[in-house]
């Protein structure tokens, strides 16, 4: 059983929960991105509400959890919750919430750390951390903490509507370093990338009926593999799960913008992450309204100039249909060579096998 502490870590300490904590507590919960992904929290938030929870976290510490305020080491001023709760089989889940006047100061990682280590001194034998699969400031925050990725926890939680979401599973063992993670894709300089013609940024969930209306484009569907139409639900997933699967470095889903009016263009991809071989994947799409404009070309030469410079990647690879000479034009804009052909490589309909042409840039090519 743990026992009440005072935990340093860096910029705040980890002390019990006090009364006086209440009133914070209540403005933090009225907070959008706590109500959205911290389902349980009732809405409005009221004191009452406040003055419940910090009973409740008192009796927490003799049901085997840890329960912490988050507090500015100087002055004491609550910044969050942060607590240790026993769960079967040994294990010990970690849980938090930083209130938004805290943020973008690096709070969570430093008190997710310091609790981490406390638990292990205090006997714990494995740390796990849930994410929403959204929820991308808290799953940078666990890969900080020295967390592994796990895997994701398929309608693992249940929202207000009703609907169930996947959480992204971290942990962390007594024998982990608890050396940041640093993925192997990370984000954009400032969010985005432009050359002032196009901007690359993330694709999100705001995408998906645009993301749906271009993949069902004939064009679109005709050189894609499988060659059949998307569903709403194919592209929400996408869209919405993008996110985290960059962070778990297994691709990147890009969206192409008109850099003057922000309007959706496209997209592009790096996929078929291969970490020991350096190596990965692009592929790319761009609206008929779009196309003419070296748009898909601009795009490729900005993720892969990326790539090489802000990531372990040193060969990019692409494939095309023999027939696509659009695509081909787009490949040798960006610097790419033509590599082979492969006889029959890809599915197509009716059970054919269709051949692929491939393409590569490597990262000490010279630029055109």
């Amino acid at each position: 059983m743990f026992s009440p502490d005072v935990i340093p870590a860096g910029p705040v300490v980890l002390r019990p929960l006090a009364p006086d904590d209440a009133e914070a507590i209540v403005r933090a919960c009225a907070d959008p991105e706590i109500i959205r992904f911290l389902p349980l929290i009732p809405v409005p938030y009221t004191m009452d509400d406040a003055l419940r929870y910090l009973e409740l976290m008192r009796q927490e510490w003799q049901s085997g959890g840890a329960p912490f305020a988050i507090a500015d080491a100087t002055t004491g001023e609550w910044l969050g919750n942060m607590s240790l709760m026993a769960r079967p089989r040994g294990i010990t889940e970690i849980g938090y919430l930083v209130a938004p006047w805290a943020r973008g100061r690096g709070v969570a990682t430093a008190a997710v750390a310091a609790l981490a280590r406390w638990g292990f001194e205090h006997g714990a034998g494995r740390i796990e951390l849930f994410a929403d699969v959204e929820n991308l400031p808290s799953q940078r925050v666990a890969l900080a903490a020295g967390f592994q990725r796990e895997g994701v926890r398929r309608g693992a939680e249940e929202q207000r509507d009703g609907t169930r979401h996947d959480l992204v599973a971290f942990a962390r063992l007594p024998g982990d370093s608890g050396e940041r993670v640093r993925p192997l894709l990370p984000d954009f300089p400032g969010g985005s990338l432009t050359d002032g013609v196009v901007r690359l940024r993330p694709l999100t969930a705001a995408d998906t009926a645009d993301y749906l209306a271009l993949r069902n484009l004939p064009d679109i569907m005709r050189y894609s593999v499988p060659s059949e139409p998307t569903t709403f639900e194919q592209a929400e997933e996408r869209c919405r799960t993008a996110g985290a699967s960059r962070l778990a470095g297994t691709g990147a889903e890009i969206a192409i913008l008109d850099a003057e009016t922000g309007a959706f263009a496209g997209d592009i991809q790096l996929s078929g992450v291969i970490p020991p071989l350096g190596q990965a994947m692009t592929g790319y799409s761009v609206l008929p309204e779009f196309r003419g404009r070296g748009f898909a070309a601009r795009a490729v030469d900005l993720l892969v100039d990326w790539a090489f410079e802000h990531t372990s990647l040193a060969r990019i690879i692409a494939g095309t249909s023999p027939g696509n000479i659009a695509s081909h034009r787009v490949l040798e804009r960006a610097g790419f060579t033509r590599e082979a052909l492969l006889r029959g490589l890809l599915p197509g309909p009716d059970g054919t096998r269709l051949d692929d042409v491939q393409w590569y840039r490597l990262r000490d090519d010279a630029r055109r």
